[in-house]
């Protein structure tokens, strides 16, 4: 009997679903975010011999192309966006954070042979790792690398950075800290600053500034790299349109004034930087808000610009250029060109004349090519214009390329599991070979021979040229779209034993009914076929939304959609009923504030964002623009966490002021003082008013708040070791259930901001709603009422999760995660609490609270005591419903990504929404195991139920 096997006879199953789930998850996600296959080869310098191109006329042993610069100094601006660098004229409207950066815009129009703005394209995810790792190697970091953000493992495929240390170069760097976890021994020297404490604006780029300058005196460098972070911490931060996004233009403006001034007085002839390279530019571009790691043209559009202080620069013939000029506010004509970042390293390392990276996919652009490619003389005849020289180069340049290229897929394709298809090699070959055999029986034969004049052999490089842009461009094509490897036997295998959990848990559902109907002496029960197939069919409209791009974008909406349905179901009961008529209306005044909120987190998604300016959260935002409202929207929240505080000290009036529940729910109380006491500091220095050191609102309250949390959950601990021998079952459970719900209230609030307390207001009301409709279908006979709680409040209670997930201002994307909350408390990065905070913030309202509050749906149905094993059985079979809609998600998630694995949003939308469902989904096992050995205890059945053998 279940009885004799104590609460592991009720709970053993969630421990076997959450099994079965991260062994459906593993195999899915093998199968689906396999990375990309890195091939353990470099390149040599030795490799040039087998190809078909002529050898640079150089004495290093080491060049692939003749080596056009000596040095080159690369700054990166973190997030720097396309219109922070192109002048506002080259945009509908101008906005207060274009033309800024007025040095660099001024040199390309003073300089436009020399100095040149490119629009460069950033292949998503464009989270910082990824865009570094495309960067130095070449390649399409794969979309499964957005895990290893914040612990970036060391690059073991070849990059430029290998090819310089390589081929005796020396590389120095300043600045995010991530470039030494890429490349831990490849620095001569280097200067790491923390890089993931978004609050702080300005550790890294001071640290940046202060060995920068030094540095540009000194010898020992061949590249030079900074990395500045100000702009991409100002945009999480505040925003795009924000005043300390434009403090922080306006000082880059600045540095960059002095690195250009420094290396022009030492451009002249035996200087040091007589043949030096200034590149800056940007890894990835973000949002108004200030997000970044999708495919949007926001995130994915940057800038770069590249200025040669060697004279004369080289002239690229007009057909090879991409620019279109217009005039700035100043009436100077300023061009601006564009690239891919896939281009940057194979471009660099032809400047440098270094071996190109083994895995890159990119091609040598032109333009930026011939601002460090001299006048060369590849057996060019003295007659011929610098123009035809410079092609001449370029087209043995592209020769080079795409004859590596070419090495690369045929490796690929040997040693990859999957690699491309025959077709696709096909195809790849065949527009080589035709790329070859004209440079082979042609463009080499003319190149040789130095007696051709330019009417003979310019034509013949034009040609040349675009047969390798058109091979090139089909490898990239080609990658872009096929690259991830989709292993369909992990994935079929994943999905089968993902549909196995569901009919376990479906099973575990009908057990625990079977067993209620077995020990119920009501004849009444709300799983009738009406509540079951009402709850089954908002489950599949939700469930079948996920199969289309254009709901998952809408999820929030279809969620608040099916909740409003669910509550005009409960309102046209409660009217039949003529009871719960303030409930009814109210769940859908709620629902209709959570429609309302939604939208304003759409908003906040949205690219014409305004929500997000100077604030922590979009609350502050709506009203602001009065002053009246500025001040309410400050003291509002803080009075909506004191009504919160005054109830949870009126619980402790009741059946709670018994050890030790009374002194957790006081904690909790305490803690709740403590954050409007940091949310008045912070207020008043807003206002220019300091009550207390800025630090002790910082750090020292939200670690107090965390400690107090903390005692409280060992305090829960140490009594599980006790049982409740003063309190009968439901008394119990909902002291516990109160209890562990306030000790969570108190961290997800803090870390949600001053919209918290409206947040877990809206909860709770929305919870009160429910289980106050819960009973709308029972008699006023307590004999007469059933014990089970139905499907139907179940799924309202799902739903409402759902919505508050929106409400809280996050979505299914990563440039959703509000990385500020993983540092309140804190200034300095570990990786596992950072983690924990970013979770809890993220999932606090959506998940956490909720698995903890269902069991107030048993126990607040009832108005007298209860027997264990039903509380028990009841608890399981409620549990068992909540997982299971949780898995049927999951599933229609992972059904949606394995049909819509070649959709073009796969990785912008897709496999975003099935990172976060994961996490979810086990996140939600994982509490609901938890919550079980929690609420599944020994508890004080009334004698009378036990003499009546209930």
């Amino acid at each position: 009997m279940e009885n004799g096997k104590g609460k592991w006879g009720y709970i053993w199953w969630q421990w076997v679903t959450l099994i079965l789930h991260l062994v459906a998850i593993l195999l899915f996600t093998r199968g689906f975010l396999l990375t990309r296959t890195e091939l353990p080869f470099y390149s040599h310098s030795s490799d040039l011999r087998q190809s078909p191109c002529l050898s640079p006329d150089s004495n290093s042993s080491s060049s692939w192309t003749k080596p056009s610069v000596n040095r080159i100094v690369i700054i990166v601006l973190d997030a720097l966006r396309f219109d922070f660098l192109a002048p506002s004229t080259f945009f509908p409207e101008s906005k207060a954070w274009m033309d800024k950066l007025q040095v660099l815009k001024n040199a390309a129009s003073t300089h436009p042979s020399s100095a040149r703005i490119f629009k460069a394209i950033a292949d998503p995810p464009t989270t910082s790792l990824q865009r570094l790792k495309g960067l130095t190697t070449g390649g399409l970091p794969t979309f499964v690398d957005v895990g290893n953000s914040f612990g970036a493992p060391a690059i073991v495929e070849d990059n430029f950075l290998n090819q310089l240390v390589q081929n005796g170069k020396k590389v120095v760097m300043m600045g995010d800290d991530t470039w030494t976890q890429l490349f831990p021994h490849h620095f001569e020297r280097s200067y790491p600053y923390p890089s993931f404490n978004v609050k702080d604006l300005h550790t890294v780029d001071n640290g940046c500034i202060d060995h920068l300058f030094p540095s540009l005196h000194e010898e020992d460098w061949d590249v030079l790299i900074a990395h500045f972070l100000g702009v991409d911490h100002a945009g999480h931060i505040f925003g795009v349109d924000s005043t300390p996004m434009i403090e922080k233009l306006e000082q880059y403006n600045k540095v960059l004034e002095r690195v250009i001034e420094v290396l022009e007085n030492q451009s002249g002839p035996g200087n040091l930087h007589e043949n030096t390279l200034l590149v800056v530019m940007g890894d990835h571009g973000q949002t108004l808000n200030g997000d970044h790691g999708g495919g949007s043209s926001e995130e994915v559009e940057t800038a770069i610009f590249a200025m040669s202080f060697k004279q004369p620069p080289s002239v690229v013939p007009p057909e090879f250029d991409t620019y279109s000029c217009q005039l700035d506010l100043d009436g100077k004509n300023v061009c601006i060109s564009s690239m891919q970042q896939l281009d940057f390293a194979v471009t660099i390392s032809a400047l440098l004349g270094i071996p190109f990276p083994y895995g890159s996919i990119g091609q040598i652009n032109p333009e930026l090519y011939a601002l460090g490619a001299g006048s060369q003389n590849l057996g060019a005849s003295q007659e011929q214009s610098e123009s035809d020289i410079w092609m001449q180069n370029y087209a043995n340049a592209m020769c080079i390329n795409s004859w590596q290229v070419k090495r690369y897929i045929d490796a690929y394709s040997a040693s990859s599991a999957v690699g491309f298809s025959h077709d696709d090699v096909s195809r790849i070959a065949s527009v080589y070979a035709q790329a070859e055999d004209q440079w082979s029986h042609s463009t080499k034969h003319l190149l040789i021979d130095r007696n051709n004049g330019s009417n003979t052999l310019v034509p013949v490089l034009e040609r040349q040229i675009n047969a390798y842009f058109n091979f090139l461009s089909t490898v990239a094509e080609l990658a872009r779209s096929k690259w991830t490897e989709f292993n369909l036997n992990l994935m079929g295998t994943g999905i089968g034993i993902m549909l196995i959990s569901l009919i376990f848990q479906f099973l575990a559902i009908v057990r625990a009914n079977k067993q209620h109907s077995l020990t119920s002496s009501s004849s009444r029960d709300s799983w009738n076929t009406s509540a079951v197939a009402f709850s089954i069919f908002l489950l599949g409209i939700r469930a079948c939304s996920f199969l289309s791009n254009s709901y998952i974008l809408e999820e929030g909406k279809v969620a608040n959609f099916l909740l409003s349905t669910s509550g005009i179901v409960a309102l046209r009961q409660s009217i039949i009923k003529d009871k719960l008529l303030m409930e009814s209306v109210g769940f859908l005044l709620l629902s209709t504030f959570c429609r309302f909120v939604i939208e304003v987190g759409l908003s906040k998604q949205a690219a014409t964002s305004a929500f997000m300016k100077g604030y922590t959260s979009w609350i502050l935002n709506i009203v602001s623009g009065l002053p009246v409202w500025d001040y309410a929207a400050e003291v509002v929240p803080m009075l909506v966490l004191v009504l919160l505080a005054f109830w949870l000290y009126k619980a402790t009036s009741g059946s709670f002021s018994v050890w030790p529940w009374k002194y957790v729910i006081l904690g909790t109380i305490l803690s709740y003082m403590l954050i409007i006491v940091q949310w008045i500091t912070d207020s008043s220095n807003r206002f220019g008013v300091a009550l207390l050191p800025e630090s002790i609102g910082r750090n020292i309250i939200p670690r107090i708040v965390y400690a107090i949390a903390l005692g409280q959950f060992i305090f829960m601990a140490f009594h599980q070791l006790f049982k409740d021998n003063y309190l009968d079952c439901k008394t119990s459970l909902v002291a516990k259930t109160t209890a562990m719900l306030s000790t969570w209230s108190s961290i997800v609030i803090l870390l949600s901001g001053k919209q918290g307390p409206m947040i877990a207001f809206a909860s709770i009301s929305g919870g009160y709603c429910i289980m106050r409709l819960n009973n709308i279908e029972e008699d006023n006979k307590e004999h007469q009422r059933s014990f089970s709680v139905g499907p139907f409040p179940v799924m309202q209670w799902s739903l409402f999760a759902t919505c508050l997930f929106f409400c809280s201002g996050h979505w299914c994307a990563f440039d959703g995660l509000r990385y500020g909350a993983a540092f309140i408390g804190f200034e300095e990065f570990m990786l596992v609490r950072q983690a924990i905070l970013l979770t809890i913030d993220t999932f606090g309202f959506s998940i956490i609270l909720p698995v903890f509050g269902l069991p107030l749906l048993i126990a607040t149905k009832y108005q007298t005591n209860i027997g264990k094993h039903f509380l028990f059985t009841q608890l399981s079979q409620m549990y068992s419903t909540y997982g299971f809609i949780t898995a049927v998600m999951m599933t229609f998630t992972i059904l949606c990504v394995t049909i819509q694995r070649r959709h073009l949003m796969v990785w912008g939308l897709f496999a975003p929404k099935f990172v976060f469902d994961v996490f979810g989904l086990i996140l939600t096992d994982v509490l609901i195991c938890f919550a079980s050995i929690y609420y599944f205890v020994q508890g004080k059945d009334d004698p009378s139920l036990k003499s009546s053998g209930r």
